[in-house]
């Protein structure tokens, strides 16, 4: 009988071994990383920017008449040659998702870097530090809509970030 546990013993020893996971390899491997601060950037010293589109003929407003430079200065630290974008933050336009939204019902101010439309709150335009982009405002109004005369306002958030 002690041959018989014995020889079950050495069996249930034998079948542990047999389950036992082979032995993994390993090795290490090196991960260098470069963390780089966001540029610091001043936008028109800190002060507001403000366009002038001097008197409009309400009637001849038509997303193109009117279009006036916006003067801004933007200076950086840090940039060490990386890529910045220039976004618009604010409150849409009800009828055009691309135009900021003025006190005046119908009547919004669409933006561009040089040509190209820069859509409020979702475009952005890349550009090198070195080559600051021009910016412009032109007012659009709704279609099939009389404006009134009178001043108007609209406000929003120039933003530049690193890309």
């Amino acid at each position: 009988m002690k041959r018989i546990k014995a020889l079950a013993l050495a069996g249930a020893c034998l079948a542990a071994v047999a389950v036992a996971p082979a032995q993994a390899a390993s090795t290490t491997f090196k991960v260098t990383v470069t963390v780089v601060a966001r540029p610091n950037c001043v936008i028109n010293g800190n002060k507001p920017i403000e366009v002038d589109f001097g008197e409009v003929v309400t009637t001849k407003i038509n997303g193109s008449n009117y279009r006036v430079p916006v003067t801004y200065g933007l200076q950086c630290t840090g940039t060490n040659n990386k890529r910045l974008a220039l976004r618009i933050a604010g409150a849409p336009a009800t009828f055009d998702a691309a135009a900021l939204r003025t006190s005046v019902d119908g009547l919004g101010i669409r933006l561009y870097v040089d040509d190209e439309l820069l859509d409020v709150n979702s475009g952005s335009h890349s550009f090198d530090y070195s080559t600051k982009p021009a910016l412009f405002a032109v007012p659009v109004r709704q279609a099939n809509t009389q404006l009134r005369g009178g001043e108007f306002t609209a406000a929003a958030t120039l933003k530049v970030e690193y890309s």
